[in-house]
């Protein structure tokens, strides 16, 4: 059960009215992630802009954005992240298979997998990766800049875990299928 209540946006403090407007209207509702981090407009406006500008500046598209995110939220065994970004990676292109190997780290793709042993190296171990896994991922055909940036996405999604597991959000999406 959540710790905290939930938000609306007209329950919301002011500062985070906005951001949860905008977020209301991406999603056609209020998720509880949402509407539990509208407690602090810190908190809710660093998670909406930080993951504006990944979709706005970043080089990974969508699907991998939710291939990524699906990687971390299972190391970090977070089950609410799990299921939004089962949903946000189908929405994306991922099949519901896809985004099961993913979470089980049987990918395919030889590019793609070896993306996500890099970033579930980075996040089991506090984002240190073995000169080996770079290199597998250098030699799959991502550039340094990609590979830098992973730290940026494994982070955020990192940040909406920790959230999770704090507050104990409670799941308002169709589970992720266990493993």
């Amino acid at each position: 059960m959540t710790r905290i209540p939930l938000h609306t946006v007209d329950s919301a403090p002011e500062g985070s009215r906005d951001a949860l407007k905008a977020l209301e209207a991406k999603f056609g509702k209020v998720l509880n992630i949402h509407g539990a981090m509208a407690h602090s407009p810190a908190v809710l406006q660093t998670y909406a802009a930080v993951q504006q500008v990944m979709q706005d500046t970043g080089t990974f598209d969508g699907r991998t954005r939710e291939a990524i995110a699906l990687a971390v939220a299972n190391v970090d065994e977070c089950s609410y992240c799990q299921a939004a970004h089962t949903a946000g990676g189908k929405a994306a292109g991922l099949s519901l298979q896809e985004t099961i190997d993913i979470r089980r780290g049987q990918v395919e793709d030889p590019k793609l997998n070896a993306l996500l042993t890099l970033v579930r190296e980075q996040t089991a171990h506090v984002g240190s990766v073995q000169d080996s896994t770079w290199q597998a991922a250098l030699d799959a055909g991502w550039s340094d800049a990609e590979l830098t940036e992973t730290s940026a996405h494994v982070a955020l999604n990192l940040f909406t875990n920790y959230f999770n597991h704090l507050v104990r959000t409670d799941l308002d999406l169709p589970a992720a299928p266990a493993l």
